[in-house]
């Protein structure tokens, strides 16, 4: 199996790819643009701006529309292809905007950031929030430095997370309310810088390894099962989705990559499934 390109040059950083059939395939962001950017079945790439400059992550609401980070807080949208609204700001501050989040198994948002600046004052100042579904924001962790990828088992007792700067996926537990407890390393990178991630069906964790063209399958036991090489550098995030759940989408980002094909969106397909994408309940 290898990864082959399916759109144009289409994003400057994009990232958050995330498939869902109320919008029609896949949809992703082009982060420092603050635009949404859907691929319908044709393949085709529609842009929706935003009104943010930064968008982060989108996912779909359980009874229509989307949720979407933007630089300090989320915006909602009733309808799967209107523009949103801001509806909660989770800090003033202008060293910090939004990089990642996902959605739990109870419906739930989790929302992190990262400092547009990383230097030594800025280490270990992030955050990440759990928001519910009535929009109240609690704060799950702190002294996180790059907020990135986050998901969930398909039996919910853990979560994996990446803060890049530590270049280790991390685990926790999971309790019966969906609160995050006994973190601990799961896998280090070996130097890559661990970027988004997602978790299949059987519970394996696939990381997008950013600087290093990689995608990296780990078992649960933390093992490498499978790394698959892209011919550039620049990959943000992975998922899976499509009808069977077997295709896998990686973006990848022009950033500090000029490689030709970044900033377009990659496809294979995958031998398992992912777990059906989470919608949040609010």
């Amino acid at each position: 199996m290898a990864f082959e390109q399916i759109t144009d040059v289409v994003a400057f950083h994009a990232e958050g790819p995330v498939w869902h059939e109320s919008w029609g395939g896949l949809r992703f962001v082009d982060m420092l643009a603050g635009d949404l950017l859907t691929m319908d079945e044709s393949g085709k790439v529609n842009r929706l701006a935003t009104g943010s400059k930064i968008v982060a992550f989108v996912r779909p609401r359980a009874d229509g529309g989307y949720i979407v980070a933007t630089e300090k807080g989320l915006a909602l949208c009733d309808t799967p292809h209107g523009t949103p609204g801001e509806a909660l700001t989770l800090w003033e501050n202008d060293i910090y905007r939004m990089n990642e989040g996902a959605v739990d198994p109870w419906g739930y948002v989790y929302a992190g950031c990262m400092p547009y600046v990383r230097n030594e004052d800025t280490l270990g100042t992030a955050k990440v929030w759990r928001i519910s579904p009535n929009l109240e924001a609690v704060e799950a962790l702190n002294n996180v430095t790059t907020s990135n990828g986050l998901d969930f088992t398909p039996d919910a007792s853990l979560a994996y997370y990446n803060d890049t700067t530590t270049r280790g996926t991390d685990v926790f537990d999971v309790d019966e309310t969906g609160a995050l407890h006994n973190r601990r390393v799961f896998a280090k990178s070996g130097g890559p810088s661990p970027d988004g991630l997602t978790v299949d069906s059987e519970g394996n964790v696939w990381v997008a390894m950013n600087r290093a063209g990689q995608i990296r399958v780990y078992d649960p036991s933390g093992k490498v099962v499978e790394q698959y090489q892209l011919p550039v550098t620049g990959t943000t995030a992975v998922t899976l989705g499509g009808v069977d759940g077997k295709d896998v989408f990686v973006t990848v980002s022009r950033e500090n990559d000029d490689s030709k094909g970044a900033g377009a969106v990659w496809w294979m397909r995958s031998p398992v499934a992912g777990q059906a994408t989470r919608t949040f309940q609010g």
